[in-house]
């Protein structure tokens, strides 16, 4: 018997563009948290506690103002743990909540949905804390046409989740890993004798559906990156100034070359980095530092 997941919302969430996440993305990871929790003699609390017929409601609630995201991984750390619990999901992700919004309606099993808890509050306040500092970031540079991207900066085993929740928070996407894209880092540039000679390695190498990204620091081996048949450029650490410079250059050279920001940038810096002209900003902290959004498992009884 599966769990009673009720998405009201869902129509809410096709229109704004953001897709679900399939459950095989998330379910295992969310299987893995339960098993980590629980260990070997289970909720030894709630198991004491609780007796076993007891039943409770409860609400999943926002304690602070942000933006939504992992509501359905949340829903699963209720379904893997007990299929008699019944989840109704009262908002979608990708939705800007107030302080003291009920997220879901959950019934079942008392012991089954207190062993759940933390698991659910743990994925859900982490993912929701990416989707509402990504989108203070996207609302500061509103206006500018560029866009807010994030990395691979992301937790070890959970970043199809972090993406979906930079997604959520009206964010675009990045190379998910190393093998659908090319990178050519500093590193990559000294190593292969020069960034000529690895471009070159690589377009030998990759089919035609791989685009190639090089980053440079200076002015100088933007030049050279020009002159290459690449398709995007990182600009990395460059204040607005030199920002400014850079995409000019990339515009007078006729290349359809996208520019990508990356350094220092916040909800502070990004409106001036923006206003350069560059198409991306690559923010890493988004993912691996964001602050959890305060939620909570509120029993109604």
């Amino acid at each position: 018997m599966s769990a009673h997941v009720l998405e009201g919302a869902e129509g809410q969430r096709r229109s704004e563009g953001i897709a679900p996440l399939y459950p095989l993305v998330y379910e295992d990871v969310v299987r893995r948290a339960l098993v980590e929790d629980l260990g070997r003699a289970g909720d030894l609390t709630s198991d004491a506690v609780i007796p076993s017929d007891r039943r409770a409601q409860a609400v999943l609630v926002a304690r602070k103002s942000g933006v939504v995201a992992g509501l359905d991984v949340a829903a699963s750390a209720f379904r893997w743990l007990d299929p008699e619990l019944a989840v109704k999901l009262t908002t979608s992700d990708g939705t800007r909540v107030g302080e003291g919004t009920i997220l879901a309606d959950i019934a079942g099993p008392a012991r089954s949905l207190l062993s759940a808890e933390r698991t659910a509050l743990n994925f859900l306040g982490h993912l929701s804390g990416i989707a509402t500092v990504t989108r203070g970031i996207v609302d500061s540079i509103a206006g500018s046409g560029a866009r807010v991207v994030c990395t691979r900066k992301t937790t070890p085993g959970l970043r199809a989740l972090e993406k979906h929740a930079v997604r959520c928070g009206g964010g675009s996407n990045h190379r998910f890993g190393l093998d659908d894209a090319v990178m050519i880092k500093d590193n990559h540039r000294l190593v292969a004798g020069g960034l000529s000679a690895a471009v070159d390695r690589v377009r030998g190498r990759v089919g035609h559906m791989v685009k190639i990204e090089v980053e440079v620091d200076t002015l100088e081996q933007l030049d050279e990156a020009l002159a290459l048949d690449v398709d995007v450029v990182l600009l990395d650490n460059m204040g607005p100034d030199r920002l400014r410079e850079a995409v000019a250059r990339i515009r007078s050279s006729g290349r359809a070359v996208v520019s990508e920001a990356s350094g220092g940038i916040t909800p502070e810096t990004a409106p001036a980095i923006a206003a350069t002209g560059v198409d991306l900003l690559s923010v890493g902290w988004i993912t691996h530092s964001a602050p959890n959004l305060d939620v909570a498992l509120d029993v109604t009884l």
